[in-house]
């Protein structure tokens, strides 16, 4: 199983647990299973065209992830944080 740590904007999926386990070869496929097991979570991160979001960030072993065709195997562990955005361009 993969550790993956979930940001609290996400708690609402998991039940108020920031760290869940889930299972996968790659990032694709530990998406799939987050989302068997909490339904709706996979969306907040991934978008339509099955890319990590803009304002998302995930990382594997500390390494952040470009894309979801990272490889992953027992024992790891996946962080996911909110990227903050905002402020004033003109300021």
């Amino acid at each position: 199983m993969i550790g993956v740590i979930v940001p609290s904007q996400l708690y609402s999926y998991t039940g108020g647990t920031a760290h869940v386990h889930a299972a996968g070869d790659n990032l694709r496929a530990l998406f799939d299973d987050l989302h068997r097991q909490y339904p709706g979570i996979s969306f907040r991160v991934i978008d339509e065209q099955g890319r990590i979001r803009e304002h998302q960030r995930v990382f594997v072993n500390g390494e952040r992830a470009l894309d979801l065709t990272v490889p992953l195997k027992a024992g790891d562990e996946v962080h996911i944080f909110g990227a903050l955005t905002g402020g004033c361009a003109s300021c």
